[in-house]
């Protein structure tokens, strides 16, 4: 028997929906998480889109991006939905970090909602399913991390903001 759930959150980014999906829907998010959280990605199947797989290796003595667990073994992402138009991805955890933990889906989905001429939301949803001997696992699940994500994001855009009077 299985757990399913999910936890969402929502943030306002001062900075245009294209320009944050820019950094969410392609692999140049790892410009802002690479020095934070990650001592490395690599793409080792596909281009980066969808259908790809990337490699995440945690910086040693740091906190798991995704949750409060300690990990230092690198663990592989599965890009399922990269949706352009609709400025919607959506990755899977396919092999270590939860799944290690007795869960049998981790779906991570990013969202970009334009609110105005430069502004946007960022809605990040979670997914999972554990297995129910290792419900306890569940405490491990955290949004918190998405929501610094989206304030890297933010701090990242406004400070290459392009300067519109420059033009």
């Amino acid at each position: 028997m299985q757990t399913y759930g999910s936890v969402a959150t929502e943030m306002e980014i001062q900075a245009p929906a294209r320009e944050a999906w820019a950094l969410y829907g392609t692999v140049d998010l790892t410009v802002i998480t690479v020095p934070k959280y990650l001592a490395a990605v690599d793409i080792v199947e596909g281009d980066g889109g969808e259908g790809s797989i990337a490699k995440l290796t945690p910086l040693t003595g740091t906190t798991f991006i995704l949750c409060p667990l300690d990990i230092s073994s690198p663990y592989y992402e599965k890009f399922t939905k990269v949706d352009n138009k609709h400025m919607v991805k959506e990755t899977e955890i396919t092999e270590g970090a939860f799944f290690d933990l007795g869960f049998t889906l981790y779906r991570i989905r990013f969202e970009n909602i334009p609110t105005g001429k430069n502004s946007c939301i960022t809605r990040t949803t979670i997914e999972y399913e554990v297995k129910e001997e290792l419900v306890a696992n569940l405490s491990r699940v955290s949004i918190l991390p998405s929501i610094n994500i989206a304030k890297d994001i933010e701090a990242y855009l406004l400070a290459h903001k392009k300067h519109e009077d420059s033009e």
